[in-house]
């Protein structure tokens, strides 16, 4: 698991701030590294134009139009917003993965693979629930 519990944020929180903040399974996701079920969270199908936010913070993370059918069963994206995202090495699961974590909170948001289309070839695959959409207005 990564590091990002240990590193301070522009935007922190006490345990008990992330539980009363977040839903049951938004904690789970976002603060204790899980995963939601694929094809279980609606934005996963979310087709309007807006922003993706951070569920943690409100920063925004990915815009519409870098938004993709992955086939997955996750939201999936080519490109973040500058700046809004970090990553990590995780070698969780007996495998060695990329996390993705939002740059402002801290919360685990998914993973980035290296099979996503041009003109990045990223596939940022992230947790429907750890995210917000704002329509475009």
């Amino acid at each position: 698991m990564s590091d990002t519990l240990t590193k301070t944020y522009p935007v922190t929180r006490t345990d008990a701030e992330w539980r009363a903040l977040l839903t049951p399974e938004q904690y789970h996701i976002m603060r204790q590294h899980g995963t939601e079920r694929p094809g279980s969270c609606a934005l996963n199908y979310e087709k309007r134009a807006g922003t993706f936010e951070c569920a943690g913070c409100d920063q925004p993370l990915f815009k519409s139009g870098r938004k993709f059918e992955s086939g997955t069963g996750w939201p999936s994206f080519n490109d973040p917003e500058p700046g809004a995202v970090e990553t990590t090495e995780d070698s969780s699961y007996g495998m060695v993965r990329t996390e993705v974590h939002c740059s402002r909170c801290g919360s685990h948001l998914g993973h980035v693979f290296p099979d996503g289309p041009p003109p990045t070839g990223l596939r940022y695959c992230i947790n429907g629930v750890a995210m917000n959409f704002k329509p475009a207005a």
